[in-house]
C-alpha cells in the first residue's frame, strides 16, 4: 500500500466509526432519560411510534459496524507488519482485558453501584473481548477459511433458532440452569446465568453467536485494503449493494433469517417499520444484512475524505479513540439523566439499583420525553469531544504499548 492509501483508509474507517461512535450515545441516552425506557420497547409496534422506532432503530446499525471494524482493524494491523505470533497475544491478551473491562468500569457506568450480587450484563464489549480470543486462533489459518467460518456463521446460525431453553430457568428463576443451559446462554440464546454457587448473578445480553463470525468477516474483509484504492472502491460499494439487495428479498420472502416476521399493518408506514423489525438478540441473518450492506457502503462512499471537512473532523476525532469513548458514554449519560431529574424533582433512587430492579423501581413519572433525549445527546457528544480530541493527541503523541489497550 502506499502511503496515500493508509491515509485514505483511516480516515474513512475512523470516519464511519466516530458516526456510529455518536450513535450508539444515543441510544444509551434514550436508555436513561426516556420516559419509557423502563416500561415499554420501542420496537413494539402495539405501542410505539415512528419517531421513536427510528430513534431504536438507527442505534441498530452501531454494534454490527463496530463488531465488523474491529475485525477489519486487526487484519490492518498485519497490513501493518504485525506478524501472526504478535498479533495472536494482542488479540488473546486485549480479549481479556476487555471482558474484564465489561464487569468493572463498564458495569459501573450502566448501574452506579458496588454491589456484585449482580454481576454485570455481558454486552457488546464483553462479545468483543470473546471474538478477539477466537480470532487469536482463527488468525493462524488462510483467509478464506477465516472468510468461509464467518459466513457460515451469520448465513446458517438461524437455524438454531428452535433450541430454547424454556423461559422458566431464562434469568435469575428456580431451578436454576445447568452447564449446558449456560453455555447455550453464551453461545446463542438470551439469559441470566448463576455465578458462585448462586450467591450472584450475569446476564448475557450478548450471545458469542453470530458476533465472531462478524468480527471473522471483517478480518477477510480488511484484505481489501491492500488493493489499489479504485479497485477496492468498487469491490466494497458492490458488496454493499448485493448485501442489501439480499436483505430486501430474503425479508420479502417471509421465511427464513430472522425468527420474528413482518407483517401487514394498518397503515403502509407501521408496515415498513414491520419489515424492517429485525432481532437483534442475537443478530439475526436479516439484521446483519440490514446494517453491513450500508456500513460497506459507507466505507466505499467515504474512502476518498481527506478528514478536512468540519464534519468528517468531529466524526473522526471519536473514531480514532472509541474504547476511550465507550467506556465514557456510560457513566456520562447515566449522570445527565441523574442530573435532569434533580433539576426535575423527581426520584433518583431507581438509578442507582441494579438490573432489572432498577426497571421495576422506576418511578411513573420517571423520564422525560424524546426531544428532551436528543438535547441531552447533543449535550453529551459536546462534552466528550474535547476529551475525545485530548485522548487522541495523547494516544498519537506517545505511542505506548499500553496504550492498545484502550
Amino acid at each position: 500500500m502506499t502511503s496515500e492509501a493508509v491515509k485514505q483508509r483511516i480516515y474513512s474507517i475512523d470516519f464511519l466509526r466516530g458516526v456510529v461512535m455518536m450513535v450508539m450515545l444515543l441510544d444509551h441516552t434514550r436508555d436513561f432519560v426516556h420516559h419509557g425506557a423502563a416500561t415499554g420497547d420501542p420496537t413494539d409496534l402495539s405501542t410505539t411510534t415512528i419517531p421513536l422506532f427510528f430513534t431504536r432503530w438507527i442505534t441498530h446499525f452501531c454494534a454490527p459496524t463496530f463488531v465488523f471494524l474491529s475485525g477489519l482493524s486487526i487484519y490492518l494491523q498485519k497490513l501493518k507488519g504485525k506478524s501472526n505470533g504478535e498479533l495472536s497475544w494482542f488479540l488473546f491478551t486485549r480479549g481479556l482485558w476487555l471482558i474484564v473491562l465489561e464487569f468493572t468500569v463498564v458495569r459501573f457506568g450502566f448501574v452506579f453501584n458496588l454491589d456484585y450480587t449482580f454481576f454485570g450484563v455481558g454486552q457488546v464489549i464483553w462479545v468483543i473481548g470473546l471474538s478477539m480470543i477466537i480470532m487469536a486462533v482463527l488468525i493462524w489459518l488462510p483467509k478464506g477459511v477465516i472468510a468461509g467460518y464467518g459466513l457460515a456463521l451469520i448465513l446458517f446460525h438461524n437455524l438454531l433458532d428452535g433450541i430454547k431453553v424454556p423461559p422458566n430457568i431464562a434469568f435469575q428463576a428456580q431451578p436454576p440452569p445447568d452447564a449446558g443451559q449456560v453455555l447455550w446462554f453464551v453461545l446463542h440464546q438470551q439469559g441470566g446465568i448463576p455465578l458462585f454457587g448462586g450467591a450472584a448473578s450475569a446476564f448475557v445480553l450478548y450471545p458469542l453467536i453470530p458476533w465472531t463470525g462478524v468480527m471473522a468477516l471483517g478480518y477477510a474483509i480488511g484484505s481489501v485494503y491492500a488493493w489499489d484504492a479504485e479497485r477496492r472502491r468498487k469491490w466494497l460499494f458492490m458488496a454493499g449493494a448485493i448485501v442489501t439487495a439480499a436483505f430486501v428479498l430474503i425479508r420479502l420472502v417471509n421465511v427464513y433469517g430472522d425468527p420474528a416476521r413482518w407483517s401487514y399493518q394498518e397503515s403502509w408506514p407501521f408496515t415498513v417499520l414491520s419489515f424492517l423489525n429485525t432481532t437483534k438478540y442475537p443478530p439475526s441473518l436479516l439484521f446483519l444484512l440490514m446494517t453491513l450492506g450500508p456500513a460497506l457502503i459507507i466505507l466505499a462512499l467515504t474512502d476518498r475524505i481527506d478528514g478536512r471537512s468540519v464534519w468528517q473532523r468531529i466524526a473522526i476525532v471519536y473514531g480514532r479513540v472509541p474504547m476511550f469513548y465507550y467506556l465514557l458514554q456510560f457513566p456520562l449519560a447515566h449522570a445527565l439523566a441523574i442530573l435532569l431529574s434533580i433539576a426535575a424533582g423527581k426520584s433518583i433512587d431507581y438509578f442507582f439499583l441494579s438490573f432489572p430492579a432498577s426497571l421495576a423501581a422506576a418511578p411513573p413519572d420517571a423520564g422525560f420525553s424524546l426531544t428532551v433525549v436528543y438535547m441531552v445527546w447533543i449535550v453529551g457528544l459536546a462534552i466528550l469531544f474535547p476529551l475525545c480530541l485530548w485522548y487522541g493527541a495523547y494516544k498519537f503523541r506517545k505511542k505506548h504499548w499500553l496504550l492498545s489497550y484502550l
